[in-house]
This record gives structure tokens, C-alpha cells and sequence, in this order.
């Protein structure tokens, strides 16, 4: 292919971009792509790069899929549904379900196509996304707005017209993208060539759309966001001398304002919640080991064992050692 296609231009032509593609334009149709994008299945029947001879012509025919078409170079014709149109590089035309359409080189340029032929299908409701997720108070992990942007991306390919666009997205730039990551196998291509599957259809759509559909992604409650990146810090770093002005320094808001959302997300200062995570680290060491409490209090963030044991009986009534014999005693007599 990639000599038919070389010979078909001039040898002074400037570099073609999708050359990579030519030394096996039609790999991506060998893999088997599907994949769900909200409640809808997606399934690849073609993703490859084609060369039209000048001249050359592919008769009336339809689909019952979407076809997307892309010209990268040279020129042709189109006839939609009865309406010609002339194409040229840096051009698209999408054909849907039932659209009869005929493709023509010209007579005297060769024309390349780079074609997308997917099956969009609404899937059973087993297959659909677990609302049991929601019932049951677990995070959707953007689920939710990954439904509503198929949903408004499926409206939206449903309504277009059958003429062409210019390409003003660089959708087309999508298949070389999906092509290198299965040419040079890399780590995550199937992520790759998913993505810039969506990619292209979002492109499409986008180089036809006027209006912007109407979607709020979701978002934070910034006081309880800021509280888990305060309660994550600490937990990763509690051996550490950290204060609450290091970690406010850390989740970008005041002392002051992280004070007072320790106090409404947990109803502990700062400090108690820092003590409590040291005291429960301290507890499984004295569980667990026969170390030395002074050992215990430096390992776990404490200014010395006195100030330990003193927090430790306010805490728990026990001094320390009290605790590990109490502690030992009870898994002996299990």
C-alpha cells in the first residue's frame, strides 16, 4: 500500500504527516476494539488510513452504522444523500445509519481517507453502569457525568447533518495517535487507542457543534476536600514534628482556616487529631513489640516518653506498660 500511495504524489511533496500509517494502513482493523462509554457500547469496525487513485470511486452504498470520514490529503467529491460536495484536505464528512453515499477521487489527484466505521449500540441493563453504587453511598468516580456526556454526545451525532465540515478539532490527528500506540506496543495501548477513539468522535462532533451542551461536572465540597488532604498528610507523616501551620501550608489555606475545619468535619482541633493518630500507632507498637517506650515516643512523633505517658493515661487511664500488660494478658488467655 504505502508504494501505490507514495507514487500516486509528487517526490517533492512536503512530509506527510500520517507516513508511519502507510506501512500497514489497515492494523487497527485487525483488533478486536470495544469498550462501554456510559450506558452505551462502542465497537470498531474499521479505523484505517485509504488511498483513492486519481479518479477512483467507491458506488452508492449506506450503512447501518456511523461512518466518519477524513480526508488528510488530496482532493474528490462526495454525493450525500443525493447532494454533491466537493472535499479537500483537512476535510470530514460523518455518513449515519441509512445515509447512501458515493465517494470519488479527482480525476487528476489522488485522494487519501482516513475512515472510522464504529457501532454504537445502548447496552442491556445488566451491562449498564451498577446504580447499587449509589444506593449502597459509594463513589460513582465521575460515573455519573461520563452517562450524561454519551448520552449528549449520542443526541448530537443522531442530528447531524449529512454534508461536510472542516476538520477545525484535528480530529484526524487521533488515528496516528492510536496507530503508534499499537505499532510501538506501548504500556496501556488499548487506553491509548479507546481514547483517541473518543477523542475522534468528540472532534467530529465538535467541528459541526455551534452550541455547548449544557453539562456541569461535578463538584468539590471543598471543606471536606480539604479536610481528607489534612487527614491523609497526616497519616502519611505522623512520625514527623508536623504543626498545623505545616499542613495548612500543605492544602493552601490559613492555620486558622484549617482549625475550624477540623472542628466541623471531625469536631476535634487539630492537635487532638494528631495525638489520636500518634496514640493509635503507639497502642499497636506496645501490642506488638518490646520496645523501649522512649523508642516508641521518638518513632512516633512524641517530644519525649514523659509527654507520651502523659497523654497516653489522659487518653486511654492506663499508663503505657499498663496497657501492653493488659493487652498481652488478653491474647494469652485466648
Amino acid at each position: 500500500m504505502n508504494m501505490v500511495s507514495d507514487s500516486l504524489y509528487s517526490a517533492g511533496a512536503k512530509p506527510f504527516y500520517y507516513e508511519p500509517m502507510l506501512e500497514n494502513p489497515m492494523a487497527l482493523d485487525r483488533l478486536d476494539i470495544r469498550f462501554r462509554w456510559g450506558r452505551y457500547g462502542i465497537r470498531v469496525l474499521h479505523c484505517h488510513f485509504r488511498s483513492f487513485p486519481p479518479g477512483f470511486s467507491v458506488d452508492y452504498h449506506h450503512h447501518s452504522e456511523y461512518e466518519l470520514h477524513y480526508i488528510p490529503r488530496g482532493k474528490g467529491k462526495v454525493i450525500l444523500e443525493g447532494q454533491a460536495f466537493s472535499l479537500q484536505e483537512g476535510m470530514l464528512y460523518v455518513t449515519g445509519p441509512g445515509v447512501t453515499h458515493y465517494q470519488e477521487a479527482d480525476a487528476f489527484e489522488a485522494m487519501d481517507e482516513l475512515c472510522l466505521h464504529v457501532d454504537i449500540v445502548p447496552l442491556e441493563p445488566e451491562y449498564q453502569a451498577d446504580e447499587g453504587a449509589k444506593q449502597d453511598g459509594h463513589a460513582e468516580w465521575g460515573q455519573s457525568t461520563e452517562i450524561a456526556e454519551a448520552e449528549a454526545f449520542v443526541e448530537e451525532l443522531a442530528a447531524l447533518q449529512a454534508v461536510p465540515a472542516m476538520d477545525v478539532q484535528d480530529a484526524m490527528e487521533c488515528f496516528l495517535t492510536a496507530y503508534l500506540a499499537w505499532r510501538d506496543s506501548r504500556l496501556g495501548q488499548f487506553e491509548i487507542i479507546k481514547q483517541s477513539i473518543l477523542q475522534i468522535l468528540l472532534r467530529t462532533i465538535a467541528a459541526y457543534s455551534t452550541s455547548k451542551p449544557n453539562l456541569d461536572l461535578p463538584s468539590r465540597d471543598m471543606k471536606s476536600y480539604r479536610y481528607q488532604l489534612a487527614v491523609h498528610f497526616i497519616q502519611d507523616n505522623y512520625r514527623r514534628p508536623i504543626t498545623l501551620e505545616s499542613v495548612s501550608e500543605r492544602v493552601k489555606i490559613s492555620p486558622r482556616q484549617l482549625q475550624r475545619i477540623f472542628k466541623e468535619q471531625a469536631g476535634t482541633t487539630f492537635s487532638e487529631h494528631l495525638e489520636r493518630v500518634r496514640l493509635i500507632h503507639v497502642s499497636d507498637e506496645l501490642r506488638q513489640s518490646d520496645r523501649k517506650l522512649e523508642h516508641i515516643a521518638e518513632s512516633n512523633g512524641f517530644a519525649s516518653s514523659n509527654y507520651l505517658h502523659y497523654v497516653f493515661k489522659k487518653t486511654y487511664g492506663m499508663t503505657p506498660m499498663q496497657f501492653r500488660t493488659r493487652a498481652r494478658l488478653k491474647a494469652e488467655t485466648k
